[in-house]
């Protein structure tokens, strides 16, 4: 039997980047997405393997039940959380229809799906989870005037960043391994749907984004970040938020003292 992947976000991108590259291996595929026709000309274009196509909308319950039971059912070997959105807006600028839409697809969605996934790949001891998140994760600290004001889809990126890493920690053992892969800036048509056109900026490639995530799980890398040479900086952070959470205590800090 070929390994069977799941792919959110598939019609495009970072997802159908995953998609091509995993059927090349042998995977079989269920490729999920918004636009059937994107779908269909994926499938049509991977003749080799098995694609399995499903329309749903992970912005919504319905859709996210429908692909939750597949990650249930389904012998999953991979799972992709891929699918986004790009609202890119300060909280006060942002409706709160496309607020609410930004932290179903990034958040409820990859969330549910892994819950979904995770059970079945523990039991039969073996199974890899890739949540696609960015490195806007780490660019809470940044001052305004360093780049635009994007909380709520900084923190959804975040929420991956720390669920991952969390997660991975649970399944030690198991056979089962977690990742979130963090890019930067995507040639993709991500952020045209935005209306921004950034083709004078300097992009990584969809392509070279998966072969990151793909050679950091060889590696043994939770956060896969595909930009980032020097690797100690992530360490560095990561051993910095371990610092402070293992330096807090019952007792009041000095500086919140007024006596």
């Amino acid at each position: 039997m070929s390994p069977l992947a799941l792919v959110t976000g598939a019609s495009s991108g970072i997802g159908r980047a995953f998609a091509e590259r995993l059927a090349g291996d042998g995977h079989d595929l269920i490729v999920v997405g918004r636009r059937q026709e994107r779908l269909d000309e994926l499938a049509e274009s991977l003749p080799d393997v098995e694609v399995r196509v499903v329309v749903a909308d992970l912005a919504t319950t319905d859709g996210i039940e429908t692909v939750a039971a597949l990650c249930a059912t389904e012998p999953l070997t991979l799972l992709v959380n891929n699918a986004g959105v790009a609202h890119y807006k300060p909280l006060a600028d942002l409706p709160a229809d496309q607020a609410a839409e930004l932290v179903h697809v990034k958040v409820v969605a990859p969330t549910l799906l892994m819950q979904a996934a995770v059970r079945g790949m523990v039991e039969r001891g073996d199974g890899t989870i890739v949540n696609v998140a960015g490195m806007i994760a780490f660019s809470g600290p940044a001052p305004a005037s360093q780049m635009p004001r994007r909380a709520v889809y900084a923190g959804t990126l975040a929420h991956l960043v720390a669920m991952s890493q969390t997660l991975s920690a649970e399944l030690e053992g198991s056979g089962v391994r977690v990742q979130v892969v963090c890019p930067g800036v995507v040639a993709t048509e991500f952020h045209t749907v935005q209306g921004m056109d950034l083709s004078a900026v300097p992009r990584m490639s969809a392509e070279d984004v998966v072969t990151a995530s793909l050679r950091g799980l060889e590696l043994g890398e939770v956060v896969c970040a595909p930009g980032v040479e020097d690797a100690t900086l992530l360490e560095l952070v990561f051993e910095a938020d371990l610092a402070a959470f293992g330096g807090q205590s019952p007792q009041l800090a000095q500086r919140y003292r007024t006596d």
